[in-house]
């Protein structure tokens, strides 16, 4: 564990990430309680890549688990190839042994966890997906730091604690036993002066006047009424990355709201023509 400043550095250091110091203390604090730290925010707040500048500041392997509203329990903990060892026993052309079951089961994202040689950082990404009790039996796992392998009867048992951060975009409720398990943070999206920050970290030799008239005209797009899909940090970051690549681009021609590759930001038709619409009026 980091100091929260020394957390801060080397997050904006190793990965570009601007961590507030109230996400750094909760970062620390649920390393140090070993608790899950759950993330909501809306898309494009940095909630995933939070795991990835956690881990490379603390320089620890990153596993991902990606939440499907399909994904079963077991599956995130190991999986048991049946039809490769039926195969196996009708052909007999492999060097596995078919009598031994453990040569045909693999690990999931949890028992990789579980089973790594160091502690590493685990990021359940987007858990809204799945119903109340993938989440509830999931936790429990992950407080007991085992679990069983029924085909061979085998429990394993976790020889580090991982680093747990889980995503929730807030699609839907979780349970409350879910939500009294873990610690807490909400990722508000960026104000103007924190944005300035994220960008001027991803560009440091980018012109001032570019930057001020991209954020401004980023926020104003944002807020046109009726946008479903509200251009993000990474809409940004890539919007900034075109203009910089296009010479032609002047910050006076963008201060009369002459605004290019709009499509870098909108990626619904329906949002795309409301921003086109909304620059005409202007």
């Amino acid at each position: 564990m980091l100091a929260n400043e020394d957390l801060q550095s080397t997050c904006q250091q190793s990965s570009n990430y601007v961590l507030d110091q109230e996400l750094a203390k909760i970062v620390n604090i649920s390393m140090a309680l070993e608790m899950p730290l759950l993330l909501k925010g809306e898309p494009g707040t940095g909630k995933t890549m939070l795991a990835h500048a956690v881990a490379e500041a603390l320089d620890m392997p990153l596993l991902v688990l990606n939440v499907k509203s399909t994904l079963k329990l077991v599956d995130t903990l190991y999986q048991y190839d049946t039809l490769t060892r039926l195969n196996d026993s009708r052909f007999g052309d492999s060097t596995r042994d078919v009598s031994n079951i453990e040569e045909y089961i693999s690990m999931g994202k949890i028992g990789q966890a579980f089973m790594s040689d160091q502690r590493v950082v685990l990021l359940i990404d987007e858990i809204d997906k799945a119903d109340s009790d993938f989440q509830d039996d999931m936790l429990d796992i992950l407080d007991q730091m085992e679990f069983d392998i029924i085909e061979i009867d085998k429990t394993i048992r976790a020889k580090h604690r991982p680093v747990i951060i889980i995503t929730s975009n807030a699609k839907k409720d979780l349970s409350e036993p879910f939500l009294g398990r873990c610690n807490f943070h909400h990722i508000a999206f960026p104000d103007p002066d924190m944005m300035q920050e994220i960008v001027r970290t991803h560009f440091p030799d980018l012109a001032q006047e570019i930057m001020q008239q991209c954020i401004r005209a980023f926020y104003a797009l944002r807020d046109i009424p009726g946008i479903e899909k509200k251009p993000a940090t990474r809409e940004l970051i890539n919007w900034i990355r075109a203009v910089q690549h296009d010479p032609e681009v002047k910050p006076k021609e963008m201060k009369k709201g002459n605004l290019p590759y709009l499509g870098v930001l909108f990626k619904k038709s329906q949002d795309f023509e409301r921003a086109q619409n909304y620059m005409q009026r202007r």
